[in-house]
């Protein structure tokens, strides 16, 4: 049909109703995976494992270097890291609701963390290096998210566009901290 320079088409947006009440009803115990999942379930649950374990191995330090922060500048940048250890702990809450929604389960492990880990637990000397050391945690999440999101390209657009969500949210961390590490403050020796 012709409206002007518009052409209808007739056909319906989504695939007759009964067929996908009937797929929906065959494998309701699949929960929110269906038949248009194209992604590698297994290999998500692992990766996203993963993920699971780097984000609870940064809470941890982030956590550490909130409360061992010294000197004159560490309130400013104790706060800083705890607003950081809260957002990865919000990021570890995704992920681990991510994995139950594909049906696997969260590993929470702590025998298995630091070496599913994608960064290390490093507790650092001073400030300093604290900073530097969360900094380049923050990198290499950064990489590794991004690297995911590339892979699950439009498999598992659900998974790829929480993890855009979280990397985005590294990005700030290491923004921050790289502004931190830059700034003339830290320059000061402590008293």
């Amino acid at each position: 049909m012709n409206n002007g320079d518009k052409v209808i088409d007739k056909k319906p947006f989504l695939s007759d109703i009964k067929q996908l009440r009937d797929h929906a009803c065959r494998h309701i115990e699949q929960g929110a995976v269906t038949a248009g999942y194209r992604g590698d379930r297994e290999a998500v649950i692992r990766a996203l494992n993963d993920a699971l374990a780097t984000e609870i191995v940064c809470f941890l330090r982030y956590k550490r270097h909130q409360f061992m922060a010294k000197g004159i500048h560490a309130q400013s940048v104790a706060a800083e890291f705890a607003q950081h250890a809260g957002e990865e702990q919000a990021h570890a809450d995704l992920i681990a609701k991510r994995i139950v929604q594909l049906g696997g389960a969260p590993d929470f492990s702590p025998t298995s963390l630091a070496a599913r880990s994608n960064t290390e637990y490093v507790e650092g000397r001073d400030l300093r290096d604290m900073i530097r050391e969360d900094l380049v945690a923050e990198r290499i999440a950064v990489a590794s998210y991004g690297e995911a999101i590339r892979r699950l390209g439009n498999d598992d657009s659900t998974t790829r566009i929480m993890l855009e969500g979280i990397l985005a949210n590294e990005e700030e961390h290491a923004e921050d901290l790289s502004s931190m590490l830059d700034s003339p403050l830290l320059e000061t020796k402590d008293p």
